[in-house]
């Protein structure tokens, strides 16, 4: 069974950048779309974006533009570049892999899931 775990996260002012990291183990997910999620403290865990095999993406429309996700399979990594970050990107953040190939935000549809890095934006 695949293991996921997220690295990257951090205390940043609003308007800064942060680049959060998923790494693979034991096993793969190349052929598998990736998401990330976030939840905030007492709310749903939300969708972020995700990104298929083919390097295709998809975002939720409050990250659309900031956020950007890249994948390099021969690392087994994901990547979620954060730009313009806000007060409200703060959660803590969580990738995923989905049982399937499709693009999607439900997060019934994901069945692997790393423990989560904090992301804190604050002035």
């Amino acid at each position: 069974q695949v293991e996921l775990a997220e690295s990257g996260g951090g205390l940043v002012q609003p308007g800064d950048s942060l680049r959060l990291s998923c790494t693979a183990s034991r096993g793969t997910f190349e052929f598998y779309t990736m998401g990330w999620f976030r939840q905030a403290p007492g709310k749903e865990r939300d969708f972020v974006g995700c990104i298929r095999h083919d390097g295709d993406t998809y975002y939720a429309d409050s990250v659309q533009g900031r956020f950007t996700i890249s994948r390099d399979n021969a690392k087994n990594t994901v990547l979620l570049q954060m730009n313009s970050l806000k007060p409200e990107d703060t959660a803590v953040y969580y990738c995923a892999r989905r049982r399937d190939v499709a693009l999607g935000h439900n997060p019934a549809s994901y069945d692997v899931w790393g423990q989560g890095t904090q992301v804190t934006v604050s002035s």
